[in-house]
């Protein structure tokens, strides 16, 4: 057990003839225990210091614990959110390659569709145009023919029209 100041104040020494100056010893032993007290009460401080130190570093080892917890959380969850990004685009891209490919069938749809049309409309202009082509020819053919000439010849007597029509009244 290790020596207090009590045990230095209280120690008797023994007493002969040839010893040392009692007084001298006993300043000295009051010496040697104010510095013992003294040092023990320093241990005891720092004892206290690296006690709360101790329980300071503790709290920021779990501080440090829970953070690079918190880090490594916040990455996974970054990383997450990356990949489920990355999918959202690729779902986004497709989606937006589908439609595209739909707009581009139906305007090629379209398109086809509005050839045929055309196409049609330009056989029902022929069969319009010939058709009418003909019916030209058919009345130049009425104008060029001698009935005309004919009738031009003819002579109306207007003296017998209207005896025939006054004795109709």
């Amino acid at each position: 057990m290790p020596l207090t100041p009590v045990d230095i104040d209280q120690k008797e020494f023994s007493k002969s003839f040839r010893g040392y100056n009692e007084d001298e010893v006993n300043e000295f032993l009051e010496q040697i225990m104010k510095d013992f007290e003294l040092l023990l009460r320093e241990k005891k401080e720092l004892e206290q210091q690296l006690k709360s130190t101790s329980e300071r570093v503790g709290h920021f080892t779990t501080i440090e614990s829970t953070l690079q917890k918190s880090i490594v959380v916040a990455q996974e969850a970054a990383e997450e959110v990356r990949r489920n990004s990355q999918k959202e685009a690729k779902l986004i891209v497709k989606e937006a390659e589908k439609n595209a490919d739909r707009i581009v069938n139906e305007a090629l749809t379209k398109a086809r569709k509005i050839a045929l049309e055309i196409e049609d409309l330009k056989k029902q202009s022929k069969v319009f145009r010939n058709r009418f082509k003909m019916l030209i020819e058919a009345q130049l053919e009425l104008i060029n023919t001698d009935d005309w000439d004919h009738l031009m010849e003819t002579d109306v007597d207007t003296t017998t029209l209207e005896r025939i029509t006054a004795s109709e009244d």
